[in-house]
């Protein structure tokens, strides 16, 4: 983290336990960041929190402190069973809950908490062993939570603090319904600690934040990431001129670990075919790679052994990728929060980024509402000749794809293409 990015507050001036310091030390951190300082002295007092931050500012560890220091100062009750957690965190998606069980390992490793993490798309009777054998803090998407809830895989009595990360994104996703009902099987508010963290805090998060927490103190971080520590640049493009564009840009940028962002699966299968045409070896990251190759996908991009992902909106929120120079708005994005996740991916930790954007005919008409939602212009600049680069059509690599099956009964042609209904997304 840049200095730029931290206060002036200590982790060890907070009066955690030299268990918890010594995870704190662990993780390299010594200065708070700004959603850490406002948090930590209220929910260190015990007292529920909602807290408005962008990812990349270290709300992660704002919890996991506090819950940690909770625990330490609540014992448990002498009669609670191996499979009753006493913390459950809750997160949109797989990737996110992978990411805080990572960063709960390192910060609690001096704590002796069993850590457990459970999500949809893989490792199912894996994670219901591990999670039967006994768990101190429970970590997931709602689907499979319930799943194994449902199953009397584990119960809820025991609950001693609840984290809601990303609420806005649960709304996106359809999860309130499941998240309500999760917590009412969880001890009252008033026999628990609560945190909820937001990009935004909504009305909607801020009733779902008042109707199941203890009176909740406010805390709001303002984002200074658009204007201060991401160079946004826009240009005005053709349909047809983004391919060339894309790769004129990438041939300036040798070094460069980029994430392009496109708006439909098969966007990205057109942008992907044109990188590896030409020289770029790329990824896709969507919602229907299976879940072990986005982690391995994760990984390669982390490590460096990819230099370029192409991704829906899935990935906006939620990862924790290093060191991502470059985020490609290759189609702006519809809602004007996404935007802002997207070039979120880069500039964080206090580190400087470059969010470039192409204004093309399909999406121009986002970008009033988007400059509308970050409070400032993004500036247009003029597309030269040598920008674009010459792209043989037939450079383009095709993914070949299993053929649909014939389900019969004389459905309609295309229906196969229809997008899934939104409750669809619960099966993370």
């Amino acid at each position: 983290m840049t200095e730029k990015h931290l206060t002036n507050t200590r982790f060890d001036s907070f009066g955690l336990s030299d268990q918890i310091i010594a995870g704190v030390r662990d993780a390299g951190f010594e200065y708070c960041t700004p959603i850490q300082a406002g948090t930590l002295p209220v929910a260190l007092e015990g007292r529920d929190v909602a807290g408005q931050a962008q990812t990349g500012t270290g709300k992660t560890a704002a919890f996991l402190l506090a819950a940690l220091h909770h625990l330490e100062q609540h014992p448990p009750a002498a009669d609670r069973k191996p499979n009753q957690p006493r913390a459950l965190m809750l997160a949109p998606t797989r990737e996110l809950a992978v990411q805080i069980h990572k960063d709960a390992l390192v910060l609690a490793g001096h704590c002796g908490h069993k850590i457990e993490v459970v999500y949809g798309g893989t490792g199912y009777e894996e994670q219901r062993n591990a999670l039967a054998a006994g768990v101190d803090i429970l970590i997931g998407t709602p689907g499979r939570l319930i799943d194994y809830f449902k199953q009397h895989v584990y119960d809820l009595k025991a609950i001693q603090v609840v984290v809601m990360d990303e609420a806005d994104r649960m709304f996106d996703l359809g999860f309130i319904k499941d998240i309500r009902y999760l917590l009412r099987h969880c001890p009252p508010a008033d026999k628990r600690m609560g945190m909820l963290f937001s990009a935004t805090l909504s009305y909607r998060v801020t009733e779902l934040a008042y109707e199941h927490m203890n009176n909740p103190q406010q805390v709001k971080i303002e984002s200074e990431m658009t204007a201060d520590r991401v160079r946004e640049v826009g240009y005005m493009t053709a349909n047809e001129e983004k391919i060339p564009l894309l790769l004129g840009l990438l041939k300036q940028m040798p070094d460069a670990r980029s994430i392009v962002f496109v708006n439909t699966k098969r966007a990205a299968d057109l942008v992907w075919g044109f990188l590896q045409g030409n020289g770029y070896d790329s990824a896709i990251l969507s919602g229907d790679v299976p879940q072990n190759k986005r982690l391995s996908l994760l990984k390669q991009f982390t490590d460096g052994k990819l230099a370029i992902l192409v991704a829906t909106d899935v990935a906006a929120r939620g990862l924790h990728i290093p060191a991502v120079s470059h985020v490609f708005n290759f189609d702006l994005p519809d809602d004007c929060e996404d935007y802002v996740h997207r070039i979120g991916r880069t500039a964080r930790a206090g580190a400087e980024g470059d969010a470039i954007s192409f204004v093309c005919e399909t999406h121009a008409f986002s970008l009033p509402d988007i400059e509308a939602y970050i409070g400032h212009r993004i500036p247009i600049e003029p597309i030269r000749e040598d920008m674009l680069a010459k792209v043989d059509p037939k450079s383009r690599v095709r993914i070949e794809r299993k053929p649909r099956p014939d389900r019969g009964g004389g459905g309609r042609s295309g229906q196969g293409d229809r997008r899934p209904p939104r409750r669809s997304a619960r099966r993370t």
